[in-house]
Formats: structure tokens, sequence, C-alpha cells
């Protein structure tokens, strides 16, 4: 799922980290790509990857299908385009659909609503 953000890029990285502390979810870590681009002599238009989740909810989706623990924590993209920002993630069920669990899991239906929220809160 991708959506253009109503607001300037910094901005919406720094909405979307806000919302997702102030839901309970912890980020675990932002990834400044631009910046380690420029430790190497390389350019980048400004991209940032919010690395996020909730053990609440990924952990008992990795113990019951290992592999889930390839697509989790969950992950937001933003990136701005030429003064157009746009704010990315992954579609979970497809996802979670090549880890081996059931179409309609509870738990990945909950996480592709929520990012879909996320994005929805910035999106233009």
């Amino acid at each position: 799922m991708q959506q253009q953000s109503r607001y300037a890029y910094a901005d919406t990285v720094a909405r979307l980290t806000s919302t997702i502390v102030s839901t309970g979810n912890t980020v675990f870590i932002s990834i400044d790509q631009t910046a380690a681009a420029q430790s190497v002599g390389l350019t980048m238009r400004p991209t940032t990857l919010i690395v996020f989740g909730n053990p609440k909810g990924g952990t008992p989706l990795m113990e019951a299908y290992p592999l889930m623990a390839l697509h989790l924590p969950l992950k937001l993209l933003v990136w701005d385009e030429g003064g157009v920002v746009q704010v990315a993630a992954a579609d979970m069920a497809a996802l979670a659909a090549t880890a081996g669990v059931p179409a309609g899991e509870p738990h990945v239906a909950a996480m592709d609503k929520g990012l879909a929220t996320l994005i929805g809160s910035v999106a233009a």
C-alpha cells in the first residue's frame, strides 16, 4: 500500500513516529537511508525506513509461524520524490501467505488495518 502524504518529508516522518508510539507500539529503529548513502559518497532522495511493532501482536505469529520473523517487525517507508512525499508499507497478508499463515489470520488482518490507518493519518 502506498499513498502521498499531505505533509513535508520531515513532518511526515515525525508524525508517523509519534502516532506509532502513542498507539502503544515501539519504534525499534528509524533508518535515515539518505544519510547512509551519503556516508559512502552517494546521493539519494530523502528516504527513511521506520521499523516498529508490538511484541504482543508479532510474537504469537512468529511462534506459530517461524518464517513470519522474516517479515516482522513492521516497516513504513517514507521518501520525497521531487517535493511529493510518499508513504508505503508491504501487504502483510501477502507476506504472511509466503510464511504459511492461513488467509484471514486475525493478527495479520490487524497489522494490515493498522498500517493502512497509519498511512491514512498523513495521506493527502
